[in-house]
């Protein structure tokens, strides 16, 4: 019996989340759900949309994704970096 052969069988990983129709069909439930949910309380929303736009933009400060800040230089305090010149001669 050889007890360093260790059989390597291919692993498989399941994908992390819902699969793409489950989204598909959630989107589509929230939809119809905020139609009708707007539907029935268009009153209050019509009287209200200034406060709801001011709410917005908080909102959107808070939930914005944060990962678009790449191409700022980093954010180690030298935002004054200059590209790398090409020193080839021709």
């Amino acid at each position: 019996m050889n007890t360093t052969h260790h059989d390597h069988l291919p692993t498989t990983r399941k994908t992390a989340g819902l699969s793409r129709p489950l989204k598909t069909a959630l989107l589509m439930v929230a939809i119809v759900g905020g139609f009708y949910l707007l539907r029935e309380h268009w009153t209050h929303v019509a009287g209200n949309w200034v406060y709801l736009l001011l709410l917005a933009c908080p909102l959107m400060h808070l939930f914005h994704g944060h990962g678009g800040h790449g191409s700022h230089g980093g954010h180690d305090g030298d935002g004054d970096q200059a590209a790398p010149h090409d020193t080839r001669k021709e």
